[in-house]
């Protein structure tokens, strides 16, 4: 991961260096919802025309001195404000050579165990957070906050697997364990405690932002609120990294989470009836899933993030654009979040140059139509919180158990699965039948109505630990009235062993599974029978001894997986059923999505009238298909309410100035200059005159026996008026 956000640290740099005199024409007019944030982008430079996506927040990065000059720009432009910064690396320099508090804290830079520093790029080391770290970063975030910072984003607290051996390491870890540093390569026991100090510092430095920004609220009377861009858990532990996660959600001033998904993440490969490969769609559906299992039910909140390219500068349009298209989709299906950050790094999006599919020594800017597109879904993204929810798929309600402690056995000297198939060895037999299985976040299982919705629940202790012993009560609670609990482990994960509650003080168990047993009532002489659903109150648990890595070598552990849940979902009184395509409703959108390596039978066809959104001419459409590997996101036109004229989707942003009425409509418009805007209306009448900006517009088509009007026009980044008479 280091390579590729060395990338965009120098593209950060440079739009900070870049910053320079910007000319305002006329501002925007208010929107009356953008108090609700819906929409983010993150950019390290001031305004500029590549960048102005007309979202609600600009997320404006970096803490250095320039930053009010930055987020000034911004603010001229009409945007709410939120700035981030770097948790685990930055230029903080002074901070590393003493000119903070008079203590060089060298030692504090992560390091690997033959004594080489984790770098990212020069003397940027990802940083061993001592107890006055917390602190110098407080320094940067009060010059945000002195710009006027309505949130302040923290982004990724990251300690690398293979760190945990420099001096700042050892000292923190005598004073955490009151004993003395273990090598983490040297046992799994040791390893498992390294990760769980890594674990605490990170939390630790930021209790302390998150407190400070709390006593700045409580003096000001402001009310600035702390998030969280992190990678998700799944991501996390595949790369061998460990972060605070869902342990965040419970530390006071975390207001909640931005979820770090794109291609870079999701297109790491895994493993499915034994082959190795990208899959980028139902990666990203599960890591959007956990990261909306960290904040469900907490009262925080999660954005979505999005990305249109991605860290890797070598992949050509083609390729950007189908993963965007499938991981935006597979974010929509968590019909919970509706707060997006639509882009990171706007710049590189609309202003950079990729490898020419033909030639790819060759680089070429964004292609006009992928352009017109984005710009198509970031407005519609303003319109994702909506109440009517329906799904058309496969069984729901299922989850998989996951805890932070995947992130715990990633390294030497016995590591988990590289490939993560005790994750994905649970989830994939799943949701490739068309099962929107979520992951569920195991520590917060003592929240309140956290499992409410969910029927079926799979867990495996292989490849992860319960942190606490207190999350086994409210799941056999859960099972007692109703649930059915799928046990997948053959109790051979040699973690088991390591020092931890379930075996010091006066507990004695050998792997956490039993005390969970304990719980459920399971006693030695009455343990499930292999593959037999053993009734515990309403509900039951059926346990399957076997290494869930196993389970992923081949279709035979697939289909042995599926016949187990199919047994626990008839147990919970639910009906099973596949399909090879996943189809849920938002309101008006339907987002739909035809799978791969799936069941058999015939696609999945929608009739009526729809508008794909991932369509830059945005053209009626009167049947969808769901053909293997479409992704679509379609607004039903026949949902549609309503007799005046009113925008359908736009590739700008399209206001209306005033009320309109059957007879006239006016809209601003503004879009990335240089771009195609297209802006689709419903019209029950033809228009009798279009004026762009005062002049006579002709570039419209209108059909009348669907009622809708096109107009298309060139993207300009200041505000003109459009006016449309019928």
């Amino acid at each position: 991961m280091a390579s590729l956000k060395v990338y965009r640290r120098i593209l950060s740099i440079a739009l900070i260096l870049s910053i320079g005199s910007v000319t305002f024409g006329e501002a925007f007019p208010p929107d009356p919802q953008q108090s609700r944030e819906r929409t983010s982008f993150q950019t390290g430079g001031s305004w500029s025309n590549d960048g102005n996506l007309r979202s609600d927040v600009a997320i404006v990065y970096g803490i250095d001195s320039q930053i009010s000059q930055r987020v000034q720009t911004w603010r001229d432009r009409g945007y709410r404000i939120h700035v981030m910064t770097g948790v685990s690396w930055g230029q903080y320099q002074d901070y590393l050579y003493g000119r903070f508090d008079g203590v060089n804290h060298g030692d504090e830079a992560q390091t690997e165990r033959h004594g080489q520093k984790i770098s990212h790029g020069g003397d940027i080391y990802y940083m061993c957070p001592g107890e006055n770290y917390g602190k110098f970063l407080c320094v940067g975030v009060q010059r945000a906050l002195d710009a006027g910072a309505e949130a302040i984003d923290l982004e990724e607290p990251e300690f690398w697997v293979r760190g945990g051996y420099s001096g700042g390491f050892q000292r923190e870890w005598r004073a955490f364990y009151n004993e003395d540093w273990q090598p983490p390569h040297t046992s799994v026991d040791s390893q498992w405690r390294a990760s769980k100090l890594k674990y605490f510092l990170y939390r630790r430095a930021l209790q302390q932002v998150f407190a400070y920004v709390q006593a700045y609220n409580q003096r000001t009377g402001r009310k600035v609120r702390c998030y969280v861009p992190t990678h998700s858990l799944l991501n996390y532990a595949h790369w061998r990294i460990v972060s605070p996660e869902s342990s965040l959600a419970r530390l006071n001033g975390c207001d909640g989470y931005i979820a770090q998904v794109w291609t870079g993440t999701s297109r790491t490969p895994n493993v499915y009836r034994g082959e190795r490969r990208e899959r980028t769609f139902e990666t990203a559906f599960l890591e959007y899933g956990v990261m909306q299992n960290l904040v469900r039910s907490t009262g925080r909140t999660v954005w979505y993030l999005n990305d249109p390219v991605e860290d890797n500068p070598d992949h050509d349009w083609e390729d950007y654009r189908t993963n965007w298209e499938a991981t935006l989709t597979a974010s929509l299906f968590q019909p919970d979040v509706w707060q997006y950050e639509v882009a990171p790094w706007p710049e590189r999006v609309f202003g950079g140059k990729y490898p020419k599919k033909a030639n790819p020594k060759g680089r070429e800017p964004i292609p006009p139509a992928y352009a017109t597109e984005l710009q198509i879904v970031m407005n519609a993204l303003n319109d994702m919180k909506q109440d009517r929810v329906e799904w058309d798929c496969g069984t729901t309600g299922l989850g998989i158990l996951v805890s932070d402690s995947l992130m715990f056995q990633r390294g030497e000297p016995i590591a988990s699965d590289p490939h993560m198939s005790h994750v994905y060895g649970l989830a994939l037999p799943l949701l490739k039948r068309g099962m929107p299985v979520t992951p569920v976040q195991l520590e917060n299982l003592t929240v309140p109505k956290y499992l409410d919705g969910f029927r079926t629940l799979l867990l495996s202790y292989h490849g992860q630990k319960p942190l606490s012993p207190d999350v086994h009560k409210p799941l056999a609670d859960w099972v007692q009235h109703g649930g059915t609990l799928v046990i997948v482990d053959d109790d051979s994960d040699p973690y088991n062993k390591v020092r931890d509650w379930w075996n010091t003080d006066a507990n004695r168990y050998t792997t956490p599974r039993e005390q969970l047993f304990e719980c459920l009532g399971i006693t030695d002489k009455d343990t499930p029978q292999e593959s037999k659903l053993t009734t515990i109150g309403k509900g039951g648990v059926l346990w399957l001894r076997e290494n869930p890595v196993r389970l992923a070598a081949n279709s035979v552990g697939d289909t042995r997986l599926a016949a187990a849940v199919q047994t626990a979902v008839a147990a919970a009184g639910a009906n099973w059923k596949e399909t090879n395509y996943l189809l849920v409703r938002r309101g008006p959108y339907l987002i739909g999505a035809g799978l791969d390596e799936s069941v058999s039978g015939p696609p999945k066809k929608l009739t009526g009238r729809f508008v794909n959104l991932f369509d830059p001419q945005l053209r009626s459409q009167h049947e969808i298909t769901l053909d293997s590997g479409t992704r679509c996101f379609l607004l039903d036109l026949d949902s549609m309410n309503g007799d005046r004229p009113r925008v359908l989707a736009s590739a700008c942003k399209s206001l209306p100035k005033k009320d309109g009425d059957a007879h006239q409509l006016n809209l601003a418009v503004e879009g990335i200059s240089g771009t195609s805007a297209v802006v689709l209306l419903y019209a029950a009448q033809p228009a009798t005159e279009i004026a762009l900006a005062h002049k006579p517009w002709k570039d419209f088509t209108y059909d009348a026996a669907e009622k809708l009007l096109w107009i298309r026009f060139p993207n300009e980044s200041s505000p003109r008026e459009l006016t449309i008479r019928f």
